[in-house]
């Protein structure tokens, strides 16, 4: 009964009377000089809206999807896509609006754009499905570019949460007076909120997990339940059954510029489970069902009731903590301590992580702080904001020191950066969500150090350390690298494994000296199985693309490229390394001039689009480079090492730039400039053979130079 109503029983259903909510009484909503008209004809409801061509056509409205606080409209086009409108309705102001995406709110969306409703960003199949319906299996065809999506039930049902319930129903109609009180009832049990979870696989049976509420242990089961749906993830398998391992079957993401403020507030649409890992709730093993119903969802108590369940509200409910008037807005918990951020234009979400406000660090890095979404006026700045809070509590506050500042500086590889993260690392305290994110970002920096903690990080005993030290290794030639993830390959967690497998299978095959092959083959499938459930997307082909190329698996890899082109023709990447693939098998010149010329066109937008990202101006100097528009090359270059002042790769491109420049023109401009960028690499990485090399070659040919033009001084 609690269940019915809510919304996991309203997350989808078929288009009907009783379920669509919306105005089809022949309303049209208007925007940005496109008009959506909302209709009703023998008994369906319709839409006449901008297709994928640009032509208007009616489509039928097939299922519906929530309701609070609003509710959208999904269309079945042809082999079997079936897309989500992007004008929506209001159930609150009761009318039609347009959920803009937050990129480019005020742009119309034009058709052929991933962002239209008809394109892959609105695509229910692989964005929506598997978190709206119980049991979802994608079914996608790459050859045929068909979906055959299945599912149990069409919302989130009782055995999404619970588990398959058959064995449940097999034990009870079998039970007797010699039935096994060890085998359970095949069901997971999420407790109340009292109780936390063990859970214990009984049988061989997938859905056969006896759950038994114990005082304290493992919280992190229902958590990880509510994280698929909950979590900013990659879906890596499908099967996932509750009780078993999150990371089996997801890739979660970390707190990565664009997704997460610096000091880990939600920015973009993250959901719940990436803030609360790093809150202090998490830490003292609080559940979702301590504060959540589990079945209606709705919150247990209203208002500061809620949080007064465990912090005393004689001491925390009240002026002297909160310094705001009693009853006020700013004297409730959430608007301090769950800032909230407007997603899909009105749905209100709060962040998780229970942060306590720091105003300071919004004049220290620009990040947002909850004082400051309440108070608003020209005089009331985040340092107006600090200055408050200092008043109220002291200079030295509790919670000190924060990792705002490492992940800051580690996004922008500074140069104390590395020591920041280090020290986040080290420190105890740090949640294991924000430790990840501090070890990817040590892979900007090449120090001994840096190294030594990313290899450290290897066997922690959070896989999602694990996970991410296998990605952020970047010395390839330390010793022991290949024993180090040769150990992960039996690593139990899937996430891990895949992602030993990744980098092991990309070294030479005289490099993989172990005894025993079996795991790295078992690895490998498990990766290329993980990629094969996103073949609708570029990124997918992309990736199984550099994967057959190194494996010498040309004709495949051409194939995959060719696919990610077909299917997101907008997206960078995918030429750039087709003609990389023609270039070195003496593919058709101009083929592979054309190629990078489209790519460059790619990624200039991408540099406008995303200004501060270095990678992108890396990839187009060397590009320019590529095709002699030296001038260009250096610029970009230029640019991508300013953004990445001890990134030893970009500099040393530069540097091979100059000699090159120098080595065709003979203008020590581009010796001086080469000269200089040789002592900087000599900085970032003292002794790397490859400064050495570029040192001697640039000798060599200053003094072929010379020995041509005689008389002519040296530099």
């Amino acid at each position: 009964d609690l269940w019915r109503g809510s919304d996991h029983a309203r997350a989808m259903e078929i288009a009907s009377e009783e379920s669509v909510l919306g105005d089809f009484n022949n309303t049209t909503f208007s925007r940005l000089g496109v008009t959506t008209r909302f209709f009703r004809r023998d008994g369906k409801f319709l839409v006449n809206a901008e297709g994928p061509d640009g032509k208007y056509r009616d489509y039928e409205i097939k299922y519906t999807f929530g309701v609070d606080p609003m509710q959208q409209y999904m269309v079945e086009l042809d082999r079997g896509h079936v897309q989500v409108l992007r004008v929506s309705w209001d159930t609150v102001k009761k009318e039609w609006f347009e959920v803009t995406p937050p990129d480019v709110p005020n742009e119309r969306i034009e058709p052929g754009d991933p962002l239209h409703w008809t394109g892959i960003a609105q695509n229910w199949n692989t964005t929506c499905a598997d978190c709206h319906s119980t049991n979802v299996h994608k079914g996608y065809d790459s050859a045929t570019d068909t979906y055959h999506t299945t599912y149990e039930e069409i919302n989130v049902s009782c055995e999404e949460c619970h588990g398959p319930g058959s064995v449940h129903v097999e034990l009870a109609r079998g039970w007797s007076l010699f039935w096994d009180r060890h085998v359970g009832y095949g069901l997971v049990f999420l407790g109340g909120a009292d109780t936390h979870l063990q859970l214990e696989r009984r049988t061989r049976r997938q859905s056969t997990v006896d759950a038994r509420p114990v005082g304290g242990a493992r919280s992190h089961v229902q958590l990880e339940m509510c994280a698929k749906c909950h979590a900013r993830r990659y879906q890596i398998h499908e099967d996932f059954r509750p009780g078993k391992p999150f990371m089996d079957y997801y890739q979660p993401v970390l707190l990565n510029a664009g997704l997460y403020h610096a000091d880990g507030q939600i920015q973009d649409e993250v959901y719940e489970y990436g803030s609360f890992l790093q809150s202090r709730m998490y830490a003292n093993r609080v559940r979702c069902t301590d504060c959540h119903d589990p079945h209606s969802l709705q919150r247990k108590f209203v208002g500061n009731k809620m949080c007064g369940e465990c912090h005393l509200p004689g001491k925390y409910d009240t002026p002297a903590h909160h310094h705001h008037k009693p009853e006020s807005t700013g004297a409730q918990c959430v608007e301090c301590h769950m800032a909230a951020r407007y997603y899909m234009v009105i749905d209100k979400r709060r962040d998780h992580s229970f942060r306590i406000p720091r105003p300071d660090l919004s004049v220290e890095l620009g990040t947002p702080n909850a004082c400051n979404d309440c108070h608003t006026k020209p005089e009331e700045s985040a340092q107006w904001a600090a200055d408050a809070v200092r008043t109220w509590y002291g200079n030295k506050r509790r919670n000190d020191p924060h990792w705002a500042p490492a992940i800051a500086a580690g996004r922008q590889i500074k140069p104390d950066g590395e020591d920041l993260l280090l020290d986040v690392i080290r420190r105890k305290t740090t949640p294991n969500i924000v430790r990840a994110t501090a070890v990817d970002l040590l892979s900007g920096y090449s120090s001994s150090a840096s190294s030594g903690v990313r290899r450290k990080a290897l066997t922690n005993a959070d896989p999602l350390i694990r996970a991410t030290a296998i990605r952020a290794l970047t010395d390839q030639n330390q010793q022991g690298y290949e024993s180090d993830l040769a150990e992960r390959l039996l690593d139990p967690i899937r996430d891990v494994r895949i992602s030993a497998a990744v980098r092991l299978a990309y070294l030479p095959p005289d490099r993989l000296e172990f005894t025993d092959r079996e795991p790295l083959r078992r690895a490998i499938l498990e990766f290329r199985a993980s990629q094969e459930l996103a073949l609708d997307h570029a990124g997918a082909h992309l990736t199984l693309a550099g994967f057959d190329r190194h494996n010498r698996r040309i004709q495949e890899a051409v194939g995959h490229l060719h696919s990610a082109i077909q299917l997101e023709p907008y997206l960078s990447g995918a030429r750039t390394e087709l003609a990389s693939i023609l270039d070195e098998h003496r593919g058709d010149k101009q083929q592979i001039r054309t190629l990078r010329e489209e790519e460059i066109k790619l990624l200039e937008r991408d540099a406008q689009l995303a200004p501060g990202q270095a990678e992108i101006y890396y990839q187009l100097g060397l590009l320019h480079y590529l095709l002699g528009h030296f001038d260009d090359a250096a610029l970009s270059l230029e640019k991508a090492c300013e953004l990445a002042p001890v990134s030893y790769d970009y500099h040393m491109i530069l540097a091979l730039l100059a000699e090159r420049r120098y080595e065709l023109s003979g203008e020590k401009t581009h010796l001086k400039s080469a000269t200089r960028l040789l002592r900087k690499l000599e900085v970032i990485q003292p002794g790397d053979p490859r400064t050495k090399g570029i040192a001697e070659r640039l000798s060599a040919t200053r003094m072929a130079i010379e020995a041509r033009s005689p008389g002519q001084p040296s530099p």
